[in-house]
């Protein structure tokens, strides 16, 4: 089974259907059990990074997350949010999965 990541961030339903069409059983949960006992994660993502981070603190995901050892997917500010921080609305902490700053792209103005 496939644990998709709840975290009041967007596209999780998506990812979910996908899965479905693709012949995956999957779950959207916040349930850290759930979550450790998939054989794969799911951390989808849109959104503002410290709003995600916030719900990941509050309901204790933010230190489980940093625990699994299955494989653990990251998706557009899921994947941010594994860094250690972002530049996004301000600046924001991450997980720190990953060493290392997401930066945001710089737009040369003609």
């Amino acid at each position: 089974m496939i644990a998709i990541v709840k975290y009041n961030g967007g596209n999780a339903v998506s990812i979910q259907n996908a899965l479905y069409r693709l012949g995956y059983k999957s779950c959207i949960t916040n349930d850290i059990r759930i979550i450790q006992n998939a054989d794969k994660v799911i951390f989808p993502g849109v959104g503002q990074a410290s709003t995600a981070m916030q719900f990941l603190c509050e309901h204790k995901l933010d230190k489980e997350l940093r625990k699994l050892t299955q494989p653990f997917l990251g998706i557009c500010l899921g994947m941010q949010l594994m860094f250690e921080w972002g530049e996004e609305d301000g600046g924001s902490q991450g997980l720190g999965i990953f060493k290392g700053e997401v930066k945001k792209i710089e737009i040369n103005k003609f």
